[in-house]
């Protein structure tokens, strides 16, 4: 038997419905060994965001939202047939050893990482119960017996050689008395035991991460979408379906922002040549997106747009150059709080930035920061219009009746801030 590796996202796993969907998908593949990686059901990880804020003003709060959160899945599982009673002892068990892992006082991001991961497991508990039902060999396995990390909460970094040996150990011996092994994508452990989590929408990247380590063929991520398209279909008309694209393709797409997989996804398969499909688990029949090289001659114009973008541009306070030394300090407080740069440019005096951050507030402490060497302008509230394969027609039709604030192109791609609702701030 081959060992074939898939990824499920929340999406194809919201309901009752979707899980037996995902059944019916994995029924298919009975002549393969099969390791799955789930994410959280539908918005779980949102509503643990929300209880996560609580938890952090009043503990009680956010245990009450938890209980919630937990009574939501018991519900998903009674729907799926399941033993209630059973799925709440095991739910309640994860939810109980997550928090005694928070001590009395520990920063936010370890407290989120304890509380966000949460989705993952509850998700992965009832699937497993809900295969092994269908009369499948299934296993459960908790990726944190396997995958290590550091202890950089919510973004934190993998240790590669110890995590492939440690999941080549552990599959191989899941493997030979189980068919199937359930798992979760997204979290892993540090070397103090605590989990951590490696960034939002991160369970492509732990599907990778267990293909590399595993060294299979070819990895599988099923989405709400036929593949990977030129541009999102919410928001343009004529998209097309790209069949292939090459592993540069894909990192220069994930990069500037393309949400379909994961920006760290390619980096671990393409250095195993593994080929990625991303296929729809609603239209089976389509043969979505491969991932792989040689990719084709030429590309179609792709459009990837990010909301929420912040532009600063600072200005040296005695008017002197933009140097090393305050490159360094704008750098390092952007690491420390975790900020996102999406494209950045320097002149003699003036440093522009673009940045992505989960929360304002993250840019609003970075202004404070540094406010004390620059002179800083925010803009907030901004879009980043990232164009492959451009041409004149499509930035014209993309920018008309639009305040271009920001651009920066190359050969093959035109970055643009789209301002279309000015809100200014300045900081002196």
């Amino acid at each position: 038997m081959s060992l074939t590796i898939f990824k499920f996202g929340g999406s194809s796993v919201k309901d009752a419905a979707h899980i037996d969907n995902v059944r019916q998908i994995i029924s298919q593949y009975t002549n393969d060994q099969l390791l799955i990686v789930i994410s959280a059901v539908g918005k779980t990880t949102n509503a643990l965001e929300s209880a996560w804020a609580k938890y952090l003003e009043d503990k009680s709060a956010g245990k009450e939202a938890l209980n919630r959160i937990l009574e939501q899945h018991v519900t998903l599982s009674k729907d799926l047939g399941l033993d209630e009673d059973k799925i709440a002892k095991r739910l309640n068990r994860a939810l109980s050893h997550n928090l005694d892992q928070i001590p009395t006082i520990a920063p936010p991001d370890q407290v989120y990482d304890q509380i966000i991961s949460l989705g993952e497991l509850f998700s992965t508990i009832i699937i497993s119960d809900f295969l092994a039902k269908s009369e499948l060999r299934v296993g459960w396995m908790d990726v944190r017996d396997v995958l290590s990390t550091d202890d950089k909460y919510r973004n934190a970094q993998v240790d590669f050689n110890t995590t492939k040996s440690q999941i080549q150990s552990k599959v191989n011996a899941l493997l030979s008395q189980h068919d199937i092994i359930i798992t979760q994508g997204f979290i892993g452990k540090n070397k103090e035991g605590l989990t951590t989590t490696l960034g939002r929408e991160g369970s492509d990247y732990t599907a990778a991460i267990f293909a590399y380590s595993l060294e299979v063929e070819e990895l599988t991520i099923w989405k709400d979408v036929q593949g990977i398209l030129t541009a999102d279909p919410r928001r343009f008309e004529n998209v097309e379906l790209l069949p292939k694209i090459s592993y540069r393709e894909a990192i220069e797409m994930t990069y500037y922002g393309a949400k379909v997989i994961h920006p760290k996804t390619i980096q671990p398969i393409q250095n195993k040549n593994i080929r990625l499909q991303v296929r729809s688990f609603v239209d089976l029949d389509k043969e979505g997106t491969v991932i792989a090289d040689p990719g084709p001659i030429s590309y179609p114009p792709i459009v990837v747009v990010q909301e929420g973008i912040t532009l600063l541009r600072l200005t040296s306070n005695d008017f002197s150059f933009i140097s090393e030394a305050h490159l360094s300090i704008i750098f390092q407080n952007m690491d420390k709080l975790g900020l996102t740069l999406c494209a950045m440019r320097n002149s003699a005096i003036s440093f522009t930035l673009c940045l992505y951050a989960a929360g304002q507030e993250r840019i609003e402490q970075f202004v404070e920061e540094i406010g004390s060497q620059f002179h800083v302008e925010t803009y907030t509230n901004l879009q980043l219009y990232t164009i492959r394969h451009y041409n004149q027609y499509l930035i014209d039709s993309l920018t008309q009746g639009k305040q271009v604030m920001f651009t920066e192109k190359n050969k093959k791609t035109i970055q643009m801030v789209i301002k279309d609702q000015p809100i200014i701030k300045e900081k002196v």
